[in-house]
């Protein structure tokens, strides 16, 4: 039997569409500012759909296009600024940053009570003791898809591969919090298709095209590709061999149009937090 297909596309507009009839509700409109350093055309791209999604929930957003030759120095002042700045809300700074840029005292630099991305060690904290005032937008958009689907973690073999500060770690977090028994496997672990293959939910985010088969699957698990991949042809695709996962799989996210979506989803709902954090409402 099949797997279920995951929408993340028809999840993500209805998140989106909440998000918009709350923010109507708020005294003013959350804000969201966008970095972006240098002209690297993936992070392009991130950029134009982020602001397409601050249009569709009647969000105030600034884009900030510096280019490649930005100091270090010039960056930590523009942060500095938005940090003052009430009408905004939300902080995002594009990474990856040029080289000779240091990503880790940028997203210092962010007050946290603006780091709609999750980045700060106080948000990453707060997240590590159940108590989270953000959630990570990509983690946090896979428990959404987990809740919409009735898909319950709790008692559950969780299998995340990757180890990553954005995905794998968080990912791993949130999952122990739904009471899920989880594993971290990254390129250290031994027999990883074993351990993979024991799952009942196994999320993949490793960045490595065709690093799932079928036999990494359990018969019934619920599959998660986080990757975005590109395969020879130039297509995109994820972690996950799709076609014979989803002969085994109970449930799948499919590559585009799977966690993708959610996660910029999941910005606009961490923007609208911070915004009834700054309103008070």
């Amino acid at each position: 039997m099949a797997a279920k297909i995951i929408d993340g596309k028809a999840l993500a507009a209805k998140v989106k569409d909440s998000v918009r009839q709350e923010a109507a509700q708020l005294p003013r409109k959350p804000g969201l500012a966008v970095v972006l350093v240098g002209d690297d055309p993936a992070s392009r791209v991130y950029v134009n759909g982020k602001k397409r999604d601050c249009e569709e929930c009647g969000f105030y957003s600034e884009e900030y296009a510096l280019p490649a030759q930005t100091t270090q120095r010039q960056l930590l002042e523009l942060v500095a600024e938005l940090n003052g700045r009430q009408d905004i809300d939300g902080i995002l700074v594009q990474l990856p940053l040029p080289q000779g840029l240091d990503e880790r005292e940028v997203l210092l630099a962010i007050h946290p009570d603006k780091d709609v991305d999750c980045f700060h060690p106080f948000n990453v904290g707060r997240l590590t003791i159940g108590d989270p005032v953000f959630q990570p937008c990509t983690p946090g958009g896979v428990m959404e898809m987990l809740r919409e689907y009735h898909i319950d973690p709790a008692g559950k073999r969780c299998v995340v591969l990757g180890r990553s500060n954005i995905v794998g770690k968080p990912m791993a977090l949130l999952l122990l919090h739904a009471h899920g028994t989880v594993t971290v496997c990254h390129s250290r672990t031994p027999d990883m298709a074993a351990i993979a293959a024991s799952a009942d939910i196994l999320v993949s985010a490793v960045g490595k095209t065709g690093l799932v088969t079928a036999d990494m699957v359990k018969e019934g698990a619920v599959v998660i590709d986080v990757a975005m991949n590109r395969n020879e042809a130039g297509k995109l695709c994820g972690d996950v061999c799709y076609a014979e996962a989803a002969e085994k799989a109970s449930y799948i996210t499919p590559v585009p149009g799977g966690v993708g979506p959610m996660t910029r989803a999941m910005l606009m709902k961490n923007t609208l937090t911070a915004a009834r954090l700054h309103q008070g409402v």
